[in-house]
């Protein structure tokens, strides 16, 4: 009951005034054709394993998915492995591969790793377990608008590199990486060194906005996360192309070519396959739509507030970010609680870096000290309307206007 309670409590306070949404890039809603994929596979709850004859019909609804999803990444069906979103594909992607090597090589001493400075924490983290095991790892700083050259990746390469992880978006800036170009640099270091690298990309929410055909873009690892596509949270999955040798991260039944044991939620990936339909038919118009929308609050924020420092460069971020600092004693962290207040909810940083003051990724990019400490990410998203931009302007101006704000 006090469950139930809070629930509609918060319901019937947001119903009172319309609360403005603009932590897209945190967590989507999920999408009504994918809540009704949902509702109509739950109902064959089979488990996906057996051999009668609801076994069967669960495991060719599965099979759907892998399908579809394959499809919108242009590999293979079998290259596609459900997991439960963007940390774990990204674990069993980096740690699955030290995994392998270590089977092989016995040690993880003598090898070199390569990853960017401003990945999210479910990939930085899996790289500092990968140094305590014995690897080198090199971190890759970006440039000042957090962009990871092709360049620097070429100047990083070793003779004994044998992984690079570079996100495809950042979570927290929008800024898109040259992963096409990365991976040209890795394949010619390959055939002039006689040696073999994987490349690993947290897709993030790319796909929401780009075409993520693996092939196109050269990577050998890719992870997406259903909860932030308007799909259900919960889902996601990795693709492992025939190059990318992996060993589980733990034992069980085998499933998922052996590499992600437990049974499979058909119901999820049903869903997470149908948010990706949906979100690849409205791509381009919505990039539009957004686009313009984010460059209306930009503008509107920077005649507003002298001083603001735009994080990353709009023209290289994803249509529906936008990542500023704003100058003053009130860090971001006040700011943003000050216009919940106001009944606008948007993020400083990443929700997934608890304990952090400033953020590591605006941090990378220089500038005065103030700058990672003061930082609001706006996300916009399918919801977002002209009027919802205007009223978190108007928001953020007024609060910046009273004396104990600055």
């Amino acid at each position: 009951m006090g469950v139930m309670f809070s629930i509609k409590s918060y319901f019937s306070s947001a119903s009172r005034g319309k609360r403005v949404y603009l932590d897209y890039a945190s967590a989507t809603p999920v999408v009504p054709e994918a809540l009704r994929a949902f509702d109509r596979a739950s109902r064959l709850y089979a488990n996906p394993g057996g051999i009668h004859t609801d076994a069967v019909a669960a495991k060719k609804l599965l099979q759907n998915a892998r399908e579809r999803i394959a499809a919108h990444l242009a590999c293979k069906p079998r290259e596609i492995i459900f997991t439960s979103g963007l940390t774990e594909g990204n674990a069993l992607a980096i740690l699955g591969a030290a995994r392998a090597m270590e089977r092989v090589r016995r040690t993880l001493q003598n090898t070199h790793w390569i990853v960017s400075s401003i990945e999210h924490s479910s990939v930085l983290e899996c790289f500092s377990e990968i140094e305590r095991i014995g690897a080198t790892v090199s971190h890759i700083e970006p440039d000042m608008n957090g962009i990871i050259g092709a360049d620097k990746i070429a100047e990083a390469l070793r003779p004994e590199t044998v992984f690079v992880s570079v996100g495809w978006t950042n979570n927290e800036i929008g800024s898109v990486q040259p992963l096409a170009a990365i991976s040209r640099v890795i394949r010619e270091h390959e055939k002039t060194r006689h040696t073999n690298i994987l490349l690993h990309s947290d897709a993030g929410q790319g796909p929401l906005y780009l075409s993520a055909q693996v092939h196109t873009l050269g990577v050998d690892l890719f992870a997406l996360g259903s909860g932030k596509l308007y799909g259900p949270r919960g889902a996601g999955c990795l693709y492992a192309g025939n190059k990318a040798q992996l060993f589980p991260l733990y034992g069980g039944g085998g499933q998922e070519r052996g590499l992600r044991s437990g049974t499979e939620d058909v119901a999820l990936a049903c869903a997470f396959a149908e948010a990706l339909d949906v979100i690849a038919a409205e791509r381009h118009s919505e990039s539009r739509r957004l686009e313009n929308l984010r460059d209306k609050l930009a503008h509107g924020l920077a005649v507003q507030i002298p001083g603001l420092l735009l994080n990353g460069a709009a023209k290289t971020a994803l249509p529906h970010m936008l990542n500023v600092s704003v100058p003053g004693e009130k860090n971001g962290e006040y700011l943003a609680l000050q216009l919940d207040r106001a009944g606008v909810s948007l993020s400083t940083k990443s929700a997934c870096r608890e304990g952090e003051s400033d953020s590591h990724v605006v941090t990378a990019l220089g500038g005065p000290g103030w700058r990672a400490k003061n930082t609001l990410r706006f996300s916009l998203g399918r919801g977002t309307t002209e009027g919802d931009v205007v009223r978190a302007l108007n928001a953020l101006t007024v609060l910046l206007s009273k004396k104990d704000a600055i």
